[in-house]
């Protein structure tokens, strides 16, 4: 593959149903791997990305090559979440219709390293910026042992990735999440912490 084969563009709002199909593989495929360790499946995918088809204002960022899509990254208004996801918010005193929420950035294995991945951030930013009424874009994070035993020989978090694009991690700002993950028999509650970055 060479780097002017790959088109990236976004789609914003209704426009993103024909590409839901492609974010639930790619969300299948990439978070199978350590820290999400996902057992995906294609009717948890229908339910979870319900909040994005249901948005007018949700924005996806696409990677296509060849006529494939091989990455995508997702954000909404945090008031267009369920309202579990927005009570840390309001609970800390920041009004959840003035944050911007990142959802996952997944990108297929042979396509990392080539920058994609800031400028996922940036195109999210851009639309956030452009909606105007946001002082903050957040995402979140799923907490894992330093010493788990799953983690591969290896693996380096994203940390510093993020911080490098402005975010902080505030360690009190969690939410739980449920999805089944290898190795369970059902979907079981997980950690996960919210990074933040002042944008307006």
């Amino acid at each position: 593959m060479r780097q002017d084969t790959l088109q990236v563009f976004t789609v914003t709002g209704p426009a993103i149903a024909p590409h839901i199909a492609d974010l639930a593989r790619l969300r299948i495929e990439v978070f199978r791997d350590y820290p999400y360790l996902y057992d995906g499946d294609l009717d948890y995918e229908a339910r979870y990305l319900q909040t994005y088809s249901a948005s007018p204002e949700s924005l996806f960022v696409l990677v296509r090559d060849a006529g494939r899509i091989v990455g995508a990254s997702t954000a909404v208004p945090m008031a267009h979440e369920e309202a579990a996801f927005q009570r840390p918010f309001a609970e800390r005193g920041l009004d959840p219709a003035s944050v911007f929420y990142y959802g996952e950035s997944v990108l297929s294995q042979g396509y990392r390293g080539r920058g994609l991945g800031r400028r996922f951030f940036d195109e999210r930013e851009r639309y956030a910026r452009e909606l105007g009424r946001f002082t903050h874009a957040v995402f979140c994070a799923v907490e894992r042992a330093p010493d788990d035993p799953r983690r591969p020989p290896g693996y380096r978090p994203l940390d510093d990735f993020w911080r490098g694009r402005g975010f902080r991690k505030i360690p009190d700002l969690t939410t739980t999440y449920a999805w089944k993950e290898l190795g369970e028999a059902a979907q079981s509650p997980k950690v996960m912490t919210f990074w933040l970055k002042e944008i307006g």
